[in-house]
């Protein structure tokens, strides 16, 4: 594994893999959920022919673990724009928090007039805009915090909550990465023009209203795909995942893939107004 920013090393590339992409491929950023480790993304470079696979490191941990945790969305994007060249083709993929992220980075190059990304695949997240419970995760001690989020999403091993050592070491990032998720607030603004795609698992907290809400945020359609499995759907079985994200993501190069079996898909309709909260859209509860 390799760093493939200057300055400060945002970006995470895995080694060469057979059928490598050819120069002008598509770029595919991820953004991991709170507390991921963005390795984890990595591993689907191999099953994503024809894509340029990068995974974005946060800053306060990994190979970045002396640099300080990022304490707000604004200045993370900042930074990360003023690191990163968004050149060629390119999409996005965030999961969770990095969903999150990645909405706002592009909204942010859009503001600054620069080149967008040809996709933004936005997983497990409610719509930005929606009212959100006003939890503070972030502030319980290390226990309490693993335990509560082992709850509402799982993907805590249980050796890592009966280890104090462990559950300490698991539980900065997180509390970090919660802190911004739990002080975001959303700022209405114009909707992007660029294609948006909601994946989800059927066993989430989030309603279908959440994920269709989703069509307030773009000028193009929305796709909801829904997987088979809970918040980590995509570890519960990603012989589907991947190969309908390879699909969308074909669309992104042009190119026709195989849509694969066992995935729920339905498309929102397109906006017909200008700005976001006013818009009115067909098949969008609400």
């Amino acid at each position: 594994m390799t760093t493939t920013s200057p300055v400060r090393p945002w970006l995470l590339t895995g080694p060469p893999t057979p059928g490598a992409p050819p120069p002008g491929a598509l770029r595919l950023y991820c953004f991991p959920h709170a507390g991921g480790n963005p390795a984890e993304y990595l591993r689907w470079a191999a099953r994503l022919p024809g894509v340029e696979l990068h995974a974005v490191q946060l800053p306060g941990r990994g190979i970045r673990h002396q640099e300080p945790d990022a304490t707000d969305i604004d200045a993370l994007v900042a930074d990360f724009l003023a690191d990163v060249a968004l050149t060629g083709r390119y999409a996005f993929f965030g999961h969770s928090l990095g969903a999150l992220i990645a909405y706002e980075i592009t909204r942010a190059l859009r503001d600054a007039g620069r080149h967008l990304p040809e996709g933004l695949v936005v997983s497990a997240f409610p719509a930005p805009h929606l009212p959100r419970p006003a939890t503070r995760l972030h502030t319980l001690s290390d226990d309490l915090l693993l335990r509560a989020v082992a709850r509402r999403h799982g993907g805590i091993p249980p050796e890592i909550l009966e280890s104090r050592h462990m559950r300490a070491v698991v539980a900065a990032p997180l509390r970090a990465d919660l802190r911004l998720a739990e002080t975001y607030r959303h700022r209405s603004g114009v909707p992007l023009p660029v294609p948006l795609t909601v994946f989800a698992g059927d066993h989430d907290r989030m309603t279908e209203s959440d994920l269709a809400a989703w069509q307030d945020h773009t000028t193009e359609p929305v796709t909801v795909r829904t997987f088979l499995g809970g918040h980590f759907y995509f570890r519960d079985d990603d012989t589907h995942v991947l190969p309908s994200l390879n699909e969308v993501l074909g669309v992104a190069r042009g190119t026709q893939t195989h849509r694969p079996q066992n995935v729920q898909v339905s498309t929102v309709g397109a906006l017909t107004c200008s700005e976001e909260g006013e818009e009115e859209h067909a098949g969008c509860p609400g």
